[in-house]
């Protein structure tokens, strides 16, 4: 009998590359629009291998279940691991994840935000859509010449400091791991997080969400920052504190926002609410500012990278059933 995989929080796009990549497994493959919750969880009776998103749950009581129902396997088709209870997993259930799928798409995405917000796109879309052709408050900088800081220097962010080099800026890093071969092929120097605060025109971050990482753009780090600095989040919504975020953009200390990600997305992202009031009053109020642009976490979202999460995903189950290494494994780590 084929390996039996169910899907959880799928979408018209995970199915036609998940079905396009299975042309060479041959699973069988059942595929559920809701997220993995404990409501659900009588889907995963007799199933081998569960594989989840972003926004679906895998927490204690969920991964016991799961392993009761005799779930093998608990799949990723993402990077981020931060919605599984990798301690409760521990022994019971392996858990994999795709920790790269388009570089490419991420940071070239993080650039788009940049230039969306500093050349007011967006506000001009809108306004010459309704015959508006003023330049009045449209006014950007060149990005030549400033000074961009980037908070974590892995795959995406090597990617985004090569093309920001291409534009002539300057380059502040930080990582807990800095990698001087790099900084010297590429012309960018490692610095303290608040030496780049105090002096980056652009902030983008591209650390994992961590406890230590966690609100780490704060009222107190966004104190530490340029009047009028530019921040540009790709990576996990908790990594800033939105209230603090709010607070500095009334006050004018922040000058735009890009964020693709959101700390309480799980209710919004990846669903059309078009009909329904927003009832989160902290994006309610994000989404009222015209120099803060809110995307529904679709970096990575492009062909090849939705593709590679396919082909990967599948591969680790393969990899799974044949009884070999499994190189994309999460373990737990005592923090």
């Amino acid at each position: 009998m084929a390996f039996k995989i169910a899907f959880f929080g799928t979408k018209p796009y995970d199915e036609k590359s998940f079905n396009e990549a299975n042309k060479k497994f041959g699973f069988d493959i059942r595929y559920f629009k809701g997220h993995l919750n404990k409501n659900n969880l009588p889907l995963t009776q007799n199933i081998d291998a569960v594989c989840i998103f972003v926004n679906d749950t895998a927490d204690a009581d969920i991964i016991n279940a799961l392993a009761h129902n005799g779930v093998k396997l608990l799949a990723l088709r993402n990077a981020g691991f931060n919605n599984v209870d990798l301690k409760a997993a521990r022994g019971k259930l392996p858990v994999v994840r795709v920790p790269a799928y388009s570089p490419y798409a991420v940071a070239e995405y993080a650039v788009a935000l940049m230039l969306t917000l500093n050349r007011k796109i967006h506000r001009a879309y809108w306004r010459t859509r309704d015959g508006n052709f003023s330049l009045h408050g449209l006014m950007g900088f060149d990005m030549h010449g400033k000074t961009a800081g980037i908070i974590g220097t892995g795959k995406i962010a090597r990617i985004l400091i090569r093309i920001l080099k291409g534009f002539g800026m300057n380059i502040l890093a930080y990582d807990l791991y800095p990698d001087y071969k790099f900084a010297e092929e590429t012309g960018i120097t490692y610095t303290s997080l608040d030496d780049l605060y105090r002096n980056s025109d652009i902030i983008s971050l591209h650390c994992p969400l961590t406890e230590k990482t966690r609100y780490m753009i704060n009222t107190d780090s966004i104190s530490k920052m340029k009047d009028g600095v530019m921040i540009i989040n790709t990576g996990r919504g908790q990594l800033i504190h939105t209230n603090a975020l709010i607070d500095g953009l009334k006050d004018k200390k922040i000058g735009s926002a890009g964020l693709d990600v959101y700390e309480e997305e799980g209710d919004y992202f990846y669903e059309d609410k078009s009909d329904k009031i927003i009832d989160d009053d902290v994006l309610a109020r994000l989404l009222s500012f015209n120099n803060v642009v809110v995307t529904s976490h679709q970096a990575f979202f492009t062909k090849e990278a939705v593709q590679n999460i396919a082909e990967t995903t599948l591969r680790n189950i393969q990899d799974f059933i044949e009884g070999k290494t499994l190189v994309n494994e999460v373990i737990y780590q005592k923090s």
